[in-house]
């Protein structure tokens, strides 16, 4: 008999929630703070590599070691390209052109990419009739917060895309992901090795792309902001990721995408000077709708009222 296991969204979890949407919102702070003053791929690069040691010492304090063996390095280093260096590089890319918020909400399509993506390649991840109508929606949102402005001669398409190829990477690393349940690994080495191996990948590409930095010319404002994109809104949020995943499960945890835009556009809004267009508030309703429904619970009390 197969056990269902319900987990109840208390009031500290929902707090914890709320901290992950911040953190991972200031992502896109901290990226817009340094994104005029740094190449995209140093940038990066140094998210990737800071964060690397953070949680190797988190890691060594609970007495956790690398993992040895080729296959699994292998496997390390295909979910660093999907999960690390492809998004983040297309989501810096991306930030040069346009604003933070309008990042973020076109990010948090991901879940809405990863329903395609596992049902295509995951025999068992076929989606239901109220995940594909919330894909659905989820798309009208996408569709209107770039075609309206690009009618009017207002958008970076370029930029844009980008962020939904960032997304789309994350869909795929979402599902790659799962062969890491078999290899027996805790959930903080898996974060460790990803963000090692994304290192390992970049330094040689940012060396040749973009050349070394001279460090003495970045300025402290920027040191202190590539330190909370590395330490804040990576390495711990990546922790505290994992541990809302073991009290509340994968479906409540994806909650926390509905919240992420709403932290990042307060904070570009509120400290980077930008705006926030009507478009951008429907097309994040829009999505917001359809992860609700790829969530499903909201939908299914509604009906069970109506009932």
């Amino acid at each position: 008999m197969k056990v269902i296991i319900m987990h109840t969204m208390t009031a500290k979890l929902w707090a914890m929630l709320i901290l992950l949407s911040i953190l991972w919102g200031g992502s896109f702070f901290f990226v817009g703070v340094v994104v005029n003053s740094l190449p995209p791929l140093t940038i990066v690069t140094l998210r990737v590599g800071i964060a690397a040691i953070v949680l190797w010492i988190i890691a060594a304090l609970f007495g956790l070691r690398p993992p040895k063996g080729l296959t699994i390095w292998v496997a390390f280093l295909v979910m660093g390209l999907l999960n690390n260096v492809i998004p983040f590089v297309m989501i810096v890319w991306g930030q040069t052109q346009i604003a933070s918020g309008v990042a973020s909400i076109l990010n948090a399509a991901t879940p809405i990419f990863t329903v395609l993506v596992a049902g295509v390649l995951l025999p068992d991840e076929k989606p239901t009739l109220l995940k594909l109508f919330g894909v659905m929606i989820g798309f009208a949102g996408v569709a209107i917060m770039i075609g309206v402005p690009a009618l009017v001669g207002e958008s970076a398409l370029l930029a844009q895309f980008a962020i939904i190829g960032a997304a789309i990477s994350y869909a795929f690393a979402g599902v790659y992901g799962r062969r890491f349940k078999a290899f027996g690994l805790k959930p903080l080495t898996i974060a460790a090795e990803q963000v090692t191996a994304s290192t390992i990948v970049l330094i040689p590409i940012t060396i040749f792309v973009d050349g070394i930095v001279n460090v003495s010319l970045i300025s402290i404002s920027i040191w202190s902001a590539i330190f909370g994109l590395a330490v804040i809104s990576t390495a711990l949020a990546y922790v505290l990721y994992f541990k809302i995943l073991a009290l509340a499960g994968a479906t409540n945890v994806l909650l926390v995408t509905l919240l992420v835009p709403v932290s990042a556009s307060l904070l570009g809004y509120l400290f980077l000077n930008e705006s926030f267009d009507v478009i951008n508030i429907i097309g994040m309703g829009l999505i917001a709708s359809g992860l609700l429904a790829i969530d499903g619970r909201l939908w299914h009390q509604i009906k069970a009222r109506l009932v």
